[in-house]
């Protein structure tokens, strides 16, 4: 592989992966990105239902797989698929003294309907600290902040005894949940800067313009953000659950993510309030409520935990390059200088 520090720190704070992955931070580091496989088309929600039943029935048989439930639909859809007696592991973030978003009340309704046991795991800035170094050698790059919760829970598992863990992952980008991206037609400029996590120029000094993986979805002048959500962004974000998951010696099922939506998306729906309406069809026909769950990412309150974090001291970076920055983008600068200061440990260069 072709070292290309300069590429590999503006690829991972624009888009969180490596854009190239014949590319690397230094020699001796090889980064581990996720790769694509055979993936089951679907053309609608009646098949998809069919297909998650069938796939959960597969993993769950010899009563050795367990479920990642949140207090969102994908997961409470597969809830309900789980053999009666399973086990379901549901993140808490943590931070003393304050309340921070907890989805453990709506998971423990959900998994009390369908007769699970259900499982708190909690997560504290320790553990960011503590996990975070050796995810990043097994990825052979800097992480998405949720891999550590993700690595504790599939640990915790591990310990129980299971050898599988399920997750609701992918629903949203493959079916349409992602309404806020979705919510207009982006010119090419305008997507750029929507979706980069972060400008490269606004935090390095030796800043690279990676727009290569944005091209390839260009058309008269606009982005195909569906196309470019469940292609590009489905690697990054798959591949965050896959490496936590390997590195904790457990399976990473994603029964969604095994599946491709091979309909065009009904942009109307989505933008009248009808987002991953596919996905929508299947919880109304197995839960008794035409109430929708609010929509949240997986709890992560690096707010909290970068709250008086004064930005990097490495010389890479521009001096004061944090301030204006929201909590999930200090995360990237953070971990991408925590990334390099182990590359040097390592002696890698």
């Amino acid at each position: 592989m072709k070292v290309d520090k300069e590429y590999c720190m503006s690829s991972f704070l624009m888009y969180r992966t490596i854009a190239d992955e014949n590319l690397t931070f230094a020699n001796g580091i090889k980064p581990n990105i996720y790769q694509y496989q055979e993936r089951f088309p679907i053309y609608n929600s009646e098949q998809l239902e069919k297909y998650l039943k069938q796939r959960v029935g597969e993993v769950t048989k010899n009563g050795k797989a367990a479920l990642a439930l949140s207090g969102g639909i994908d997961s409470a859809i597969l809830a309900k698929f789980m053999p009666e007696g399973s086990t379901a592991y549901t993140f808490r973030c943590v931070v003393p003294g304050v309340a921070v978003k907890d989805e453990s009340k709506k998971a423990a309704k959900i998994a009390k309907e369908c007769g699970l046991k259900h499982k708190i795991v909690e997560i504290t800035w320790q553990d960011m600290e503590r996990y975070a170094s050796e995810l990043m050698l097994s990825k052979g790059a800097p992480i998405h902040s949720i891999e550590i919760q993700i690595y504790k829970a599939a640990l915790q598992a591990k310990t129980d005894g299971f050898e599988k863990l399920i997750f609701g992952e992918s629903a949203d980008c493959i079916y349409g949940g992602l309404n806020q991206l979705l919510s207009k037609d982006w010119l090419f400029g305008e997507f750029i800067d929507r979706y980069s996590f972060v400008i490269p120029w606004k935090v390095l000094k030796k800043p690279k313009l990676i727009l290569e993986p944005y091209m390839e979805y260009e058309k008269n002048g606009y982005v195909d953000v569906h196309k470019f959500m469940y292609n590009f962004f489905f690697r990054e974000s798959v591949g965050s659950y896959d490496n936590a998951c390997n590195l904790a010696g457990i399976d990473f099922v994603a029964p969604y993510a095994e599946t491709v939506f091979s309909k065009e998306l009904d942009y109307d729906r989505v933008r009248n309030g009808e987002n991953k309406y596919v996905v929508r069809e299947i919880f109304k026909r197995l839960y008794d409520t035409e109430q929708i769950p609010e929509k949240l990412p997986m709890p992560r309150p690096v707010n909290e935990w970068l709250k008086d974090w004064k930005g990097p001291t490495r010389e890479e970076f521009l001096e004061n390059c944090v301030i204006g920055l929201n909590g999930d983008q200090k995360w990237l600068v953070y971990i991408l200088e925590k990334f390099l200061n182990l590359i040097n440990e390592k002696g890698d260069n």
